[in-house]
């Protein structure tokens, strides 16, 4: 009966959820697609990581004891075996069916180890050895690898489906000893010693993968933008490899931090797709209209969107002296008193996104309210409809932005103080707007909102691009290691 009690609570639990919302996490409103030229800046920054995090890499000793004429069984010991040095002259990176194709050839590798041997003889009944130090150079080496990506409860998965060594050529020189008689000897471990290169990689590459997927496993689902919003960025579907590029498909939308009951909105999902004018650039990211709007949804539910405003650039309008003639009842029924605007959202903002622009229309009431004594006195509350349009840019990874007013429309809600005359309040309104309410938004819009980027890459070069419904960012990216360490 207690085991059957947390599985009664989880199905009750599902049944509350809104199907809508279980819908929408389900669905991606975020499309980031990175280009051949991001994969080779990838594959790139990969084997520069790889190459740091396994050199200098220890080999296994190696031991042959051979028979020569005359001398009897000779044994033979290469021991510190130790790869210095690897360099990459080519190598290429290919999206496919199955995954992602990474070939490196060309390339060579420098390993220093000891070596000695030891044989006694028949001829001479004492042990006779010696030793020395040796330099090997591996060339024309080839390393090979498929990985595979898809989407594991909402995280990406990376595995290594394929991974191969190939040494060609291999030339030791010793020093020390009698080095110059016992080239030919050692040179009979070139096999070995080429097969010991070969494992080494492909073991160092399979725990390396094992690493970068561990790390994109361990990557959150949302990024925190504030105190109150997070961005979903969960994987929706398995990615799509193209022959030159690889897309990721991410919820995108925002999401309160703080787990309180709000009203679920429907967003249509349009799929969005990733159109750059260069395609030289190394990143697509695109943004459905739907990311905006649920953002704008949730500060409203969040009662982020209410301000009082108590100073003006012109405080003569924060008094009803300064109301006494637009509206002269205000004046005769409260002289000289101080008053504030109380401006609220009565609904989330809502966006457009077309060819050209972002436009937004904003509706809102605004309370004017009367300070006498220790008291607020609502007097009257007139309802906006503030049409604007805006732009975005990009500040190191977020997406920011400005918003200018257009025009607005306005009528009286309800009056304590009688009938106003709306045409003479009109230009008070807009000089409200646009000298206190728009730089406040703009404010906010500055901070922006944090696009969907690994953590040490920097979006660079970005071009903003504005079709129907969405917004596609473009750049070249940058990577700059932490002081925690590489990828």
């Amino acid at each position: 009966m207690a085991q059957t009690l947390p599985l009664c609570l989880l199905i009750t639990c599902l049944l509350l959820i809104p199907s809508s919302q279980i819908q929408q996490e389900q669905e991606a409103f975020t499309t980031i697609v990175i280009s051949q030229q991001g994969l080779d800046f990838l594959k790139n920054l990969l084997i520069t990581q790889a190459i740091s995090s396994i050199i200098p890499l220890k080999l296994p000793n190696i031991t042959k004891t051979a028979k020569f004429p005359f001398l009897g069984n000779v044994h033979m010991l290469l021991s510190n075996i130790t790869i210095y040095q690897l360099q990459v002259l080519d190598s290429y990176v290919k999206p496919g069916d199955t995954g992602l194709a990474i070939v490196a050839s060309g390339t060579t590798c420098n390993l220093s180890m000891d070596w000695s041997y030891e044989y006694s003889t028949w001829l001479y009944p004492v042990e006779i050895s010696d030793k020395g130090h040796a330099s090997v150079e591996v060339e024309g080496m080839e390393v090979g690898l498929t990985l595979g990506l898809k989407n594991q409860e909402g995280t990406l998965k990376l595995s290594l489906m394929d991974c191969g060594c190939y040494v060609k050529d291999i030339s030791i020189k010793l020093d020390g000893g009698a080095s110059w008689f016992y080239q030919g000897m050692i040179n009979a471990f070139e096999e070995q010693i080429g097969s010991a290169v070969e494992n080494a990689i492909t073991q160092n590459l399979g725990e390396g993968i094992l690493k970068l997927d561990l790390f994109l496993q361990s990557l959150p689902k949302e990024i925190p933008v504030d105190d109150d919003a997070s961005i979903n960025v969960t994987f929706v579907d398995n990615p799509s490899l193209s022959n030159s590029s690889v897309g990721f498909d991410i919820n995108g939308l925002f999401t309160a931090r703080k787990k309180v009951p709000i009203p679920m909105y429907y967003y249509e999902n349009t799929l969005p797709s990733v159109l750059c004018t260069e395609p030289t650039k190394m990143l697509g990211i695109s943004l459905d209209v739907a990311v905006f709007n649920s953002a704008s949804a949730l500060y409203y539910d969040a009662k982020f969107m209410q301000w009082i405003v108590d100073k003006i650039p012109d405080q003569s309008l924060l008094n009803t002296a300064g109301w006494r003639f637009i509206v002269p009842q205000l004046y005769k029924k409260y002289p000289n008193d101080d008053m504030n605007m109380n401006l609220s959202l009565s609904s989330p903002p809502i966006l457009r996104i077309s060819e050209h622009n972002l436009d937004a229309t904003v509706y809102a009431d605004l309370i004017i309210d009367v300070l006498e004594a220790d008291q607020v006195i609502p007097v009257a509350c007139i309802s906006l409809v503030i049409r604007g349009s805006g732009s975005v840019g990009i500040a190191g990874n977020n997406l920011v932005g400005s918003v200018k007013l257009n025009d607005f429309s306005m009528s009286l809600k309800w009056s304590n103080i009688g009938n106003l005359r709306m045409y003479l309040i009109q230009p008070l309104m807009w000089t409200l707007i646009q000298t206190v309410f728009v730089p406040q938004a703009n404010a906010h819009l500055a901070k922006g909102f944090p696009l969907p980027i690994i953590h040490g890459f920097t979006v660079q070069n970005a071009e903003i691009i504005f079709s129907r419904s969405k917004i596609t960012v473009c750049g070249d990216v940058e990577f700059r290691e932490s002081a925690s360490g590489p990828l």
